[in-house]
């Protein structure tokens, strides 16, 4: 059944499909919209799930975690400033190998004061041991929660997972969703089943202390899980396209009019909805121009990203952030992951604190791929 919704209803459908136990929550613009939905469908009997409402979105991924610990299936979701109270239960939560999933609506972080868009929140939480996965519609929001579930509570991986959407720019926007049915959901997700849970009648201990003489071996099996993610997220991405014929790229990556480009950008998120109408337009003026959307950005698909660029004249990345003192985190992982290649490689920072990301933008790193600066600010 197709309906025009909000992406944020799209997201809080999806959950309810995933039938989560516990969604421990705290509002903040602009993910409020989402465990809205959830709240209207635990109230309407249409969720059998416990809203935890706490006095911070600390609390929330806290609660998160002693839900996930006890074997339930959990949800949560948040943004910006919420998702960097979090940031130090975000370590406990992967070091816990805990598959609790989290949508995150991004928004930048103050100072000063902004609630618009862009990638700062979650990519400044990119070294914390969770899965990100980045959307681009509300259609791909949807399915992508569904994977993710089964992505994160497969006994290989176990390792918490965010969905990321744009803050207003996709999460208050309202777009033609395919919704699927309970049961064609529960055909594709099964019910979680812990490897080990938190229980009085076998009990285990979880979260203790880690000398020096185990807590690398921990770090490196937490490192393991998360590149075997790699090929976890293109099998589930693949049974999805199997089973309800939608899919995006193979679930890592996504290639649009790459055959025979010379020159590429790379982008994630609602810009590469920009990114194709450049592209369909360029191609139309005779450039052979193309794009790779960047779906998964931890792990970092390196393999895919080497045999995408192979033969590309030059590839302009991206970054919706900025690390602040060096350059674009996207631009730093291309260009280390083609270190030893010879194609042209420029970042540009665009769409800082809600600054639209125009066509205009898209065309002009294009063209001055031939440029010697390595890194732009698009204004």
């Amino acid at each position: 059944m197709k309906k025009v919704i909000e992406a944020s209803m799209a997201v809080a459908l999806a959950t309810k499909f995933c039938n989560p136990g516990v969604i421990p929550m705290y509002p903040i613009t602009p993910q409020t919209h989402i465990v809205e939905r959830l709240a209207d469908l635990i109230n309407d009997g249409e969720l059998d799930a416990e809203m935890i409402h706490v006095e911070s979105e600390h609390s929330a991924l806290s609660a998160a975690v002693g839900a996930s610990a006890t074997g339930v299936r959990t949800f949560t979701a948040t943004a910006s400033q919420g998702l960097a109270l979090m940031h130090e239960i975000l370590f406990v939560a992967s070091g816990m190998r805990l598959p609790i999933v989290m949508a995150i609506a991004n928004r930048t972080l103050s100072a000063p004061i902004n609630i618009w868009n862009d990638h700062q929140d979650s990519m400044s939480a990119r070294d914390s041991g969770w899965i990100q996965i980045y959307v681009e519609s509300a259609q791909e929001a949807f399915d992508t929660i569904i994977q993710t579930y089964k992505i994160a509570e497969d006994r290989e991986i176990l390792t918490p997972a965010m969905v990321c959407l744009d803050g207003y720019t996709l999460s208050h926007v309202y777009e033609p969703v395919e919704l699927l049915t309970q049961q064609q959901v529960d055909s594709f997700l099964p019910k979680f089943k812990p490897l080990y849970k938190l229980d009085t009648e076998k009990p285990v201990t979880m979260g203790s202390v880690a000398f020096p003489d185990s807590f690398m071996e921990i770090k490196e099996g937490q490192q393991n899980a998360m590149l075997a993610s790699l090929n976890t997220i293109k099998r589930v991405h693949d049974e999805f396209k199997s089973k309800f014929n939608r899919s995006y790229g193979d679930g890592l990556i996504e290639k649009y009019k790459m055959n025979d480009a010379e020159y590429a950008v790379i982008c994630m998120g609602t810009i590469c909805g920009t990114a194709r109408t450049v592209i369909d337009r360029l191609r139309n003026e005779g450039k052979k121009v193309g794009m790779i959307k960047l779906r998964t950005f931890r792990p970092f698909p390196i393999q895919g990203i080497i045999n995408a660029t192979k033969g590309l004249k030059g590839i302009a990345v991206l970054d919706r952030s900025i690390s602040l003192g060096y350059k674009g985190p996207v631009y730093t992982e291309v260009r280390n992951t083609l270190c030893n290649n010879k194609t042209i490689i420029n970042g540009f920072i665009v769409g800082l604190g809600g600054r639209d990301v125009t066509p205009s933008h898209i065309e002009k790193s294009l063209n001055d791929l031939n440029t010697n600066k390595k890194t732009q600010w698009l204004k």
